[in-house]
């Protein structure tokens, strides 16, 4: 019975553990490839490339990108959900109280969904409306539209998620 309540509480420490991981390594993914896309793949070939041949290019890209994301982003809502039961876990057996009664959590949490959810309609706005004809073949061409929007929110969802790590500890 004692090695089964040591695997046990081995298991209670390895799981949270490795669900983290797998969030942060999600939107070290997602955000990354987006801040690759922006900062690199478009001014680049903007500047290499006749204009004619910047759009065919960068919707490969987008293309590969969009099918990582879209796994990305079911591993980050699932493994989010289960950071959020062990937090929950971890503050009633700190302070005797549930997330609910944190308020400066809750606020940068509540935060943090709804630029996950501007995100996601961004996310979801390309995958499912655009079309390979709506784009202009102008220099201004954007793989994603609205692509560094997207960067920004997920800058403040990498902030949020760091204010929220300080503020159950």
């Amino acid at each position: 019975m004692d090695t089964f309540q040591t695997i046990s509480a081995d298991l209670n420490i390895l799981i949270p553990i490795v669900n983290h991981w797998l969030h942060l390594l999600s939107a070290i993914i997602w955000i990354g490839g987006l801040a690759f896309l922006v900062m690199a793949v478009t001014p680049g070939l903007q500047k290499a490339v006749p204009k004619d041949q910047v759009k065919p290019i960068t919707d490969i890209f987008y293309r590969h990108y969009k099918k990582v994301a879209g796994i990305l982003l079911v591993v980050l809502l699932f493994t989010g959900g289960i950071n959020l039961h062990y937090v929950n876990q971890i503050l009633v057996s700190q302070t005797g109280t549930s997330v609910q009664h944190h308020a400066k959590y809750l606020m940068v949490f509540m935060i943090k969904l709804l630029l996950v959810l501007g995100l996601l309609t961004l996310f979801l706005y390309t995958v499912i409306f655009r079309s390979d004809d709506d784009a202009d073949e102008e220099e201004s061409y954007e793989v994603i539209p609205f692509q560094r929007a997207a960067l920004w929110m997920g800058f403040f969802i990498v902030l949020c998620a760091a204010a929220m790590k300080n503020l159950h500890q």
